[in-house]
């Protein structure tokens, strides 16, 4: 596989991970040479012996090319036991944010819709109450808002025009421009700025703006029941049931499964799809990815209040706490996110790398712990460590 090879080119292989179990893939991208991710494969098998995950699918892409796929351990470990393959649907969680929310919103900024020093509230009147008149676009995009991290949810409030109301009430935790504090407000109130400006709910437009056109035909919000035996489940709910095709986050949740913030399901083809299109995009290499290059530049570069240290782009993350999937060796100039579930994408545009890990982390009972982030961070080292020594 070679940079000049067609878009369509490129997700016809990938389409063979799900088709063939990675088998195609592997025939598909023969002339990629071999790499020794051993180290890769012994990081996996350690946290599943641990217990830190029931399974996991990695991809590393170098060059254009897939050069390492795996599936690991299983799917499902209750209520039955279930093998894991590649094709494996996963709750993508907050990679909804970047992948889906951000990519829809910022369409409308290439078209003049929105500038992002516009005030939310321009857009969203309502959004201007208890002192949020001040915050912008470009303050939720970055999660410098001042907004606190989540909806109160220590009530029983279900339903998503309760939770629209809970958005136009909520009072910031600081000024507005101040601080990086990570919140699902900003990307649920991003995801009612989408729906405001394209007169239709978020999950039809970020399927038909998209995932459409990027042939992710195995991505979507609300999966549909046939899906349901490959995704993989998260956890037993408060009812006891296993969460599987049912959005884990419990304000997407009461939301109804369509929010900003989460509620994507995918699996490893089509992320793989998506990041390459993304890179090849910024790079201006041919792609469908649906933005243009000197968009993703402004999305995947520092975009924060001036002098503040955590490194945020549009949508991106780039260099905050939460950056861990970078790993030790991966320059700050490459960009990804995490899922709550056990997801991650980090892309490095230098090299034109990117690593991709889905795991139900939280299944069967919440679990997981840190163990996630020692794993993320030490796959991506190892990665690079392995990409970048030739």
């Amino acid at each position: 596989m070679t940079d000049a090879m067609t878009d369509l080119g490129r997700r016809t292989i990938l389409r063979a991970m799900v088709a063939a179990g990675g088998a195609g893939l592997a025939a598909g991208c023969a002339a990629a040479p071999a790499r020794p991710f051993a180290p890769v494969d012994r990081l996996v098998d350690r946290a599943i012996a641990d217990r830190q995950i029931p399974g996991a699918v990695v991809v590393i892409a170098h060059g254009g090319a897939i050069v390492h796929h795996q599936a690991y351990g299983r799917r499902a470990l209750l209520p039955t036991a279930e093998p894991l393959d590649e094709g494996t649907l996963y709750d993508m969680a907050s990679l909804t944010k970047p992948v889906a929310t951000t990519v829809a919103a910022m369409q409308f900024f290439e078209a003049g819709a929105f500038r992002l020093d516009d005030p939310v509230c321009r857009y969203l009147p309502d959004f201007a109450r208890n002192g949020k008149a001040d915050i912008t676009i470009r303050h939720l995009l970055t999660h410098y808002s001042g907004l606190p991290p989540d909806l109160d949810l220590s009530t029983s409030w279900t339903g998503k025009d309760e939770a629209v109301r809970r958005v136009m009430d909520t009072r910031p935790d600081h000024p507005a421009g101040e601080r990086f504090v990570y919140s699902d407000i900003n990307f649920i109130t991003v995801g009612l700025l989408v729906e405001h400006l394209s007169h239709q709910p978020l999950d039809r437009t970020v399927q038909e703006r998209v995932l459409d056109p990027l042939g992710m035909t195995h991505s979507r919000f609300l999966p549909p029941a046939a899906w349901r035996p490959a995704i993989a489940p998260t956890q037993f709910d408060a009812d006891g049931v296993m969460l599987r095709g049912i959005v884990h986050d419990p304000t997407a949740r009461r939301m109804g499964g369509v929010a900003g913030h989460a509620g994507l399901f995918s699996n490893a083809a089509d992320m793989s799809i998506y990041a390459q299109a993304l890179l090849d995009r910024r790079a201006g290499r041919p792609s469908a990815y649906p933005l243009k290059p000197e968009t993703l530049v402004l999305m995947t570069t520092p975009q924060q209040p001036a002098g503040k240290p955590d490194l945020r782009g549009i949508g991106w993350d780039i260099r905050t706490h939460y950056s861990t999937p970078r790993g030790d060796i991966f320059p700050v100039g490459s960009f990804g996110h995490t899922g709550f579930t056990g997801t991650s994408l980090w892309m490095d545009p230098a090299s034109d790398s990117f690593v991709l890990i889905l795991t139900n982390r939280v299944h069967p009972s919440g679990g997981g712990g840190r163990g996630i982030v020692r794993l993320r961070h030490d796959v991506a080292t190892e990665a690079a460590r392995i990409l970048l020594a030739t």
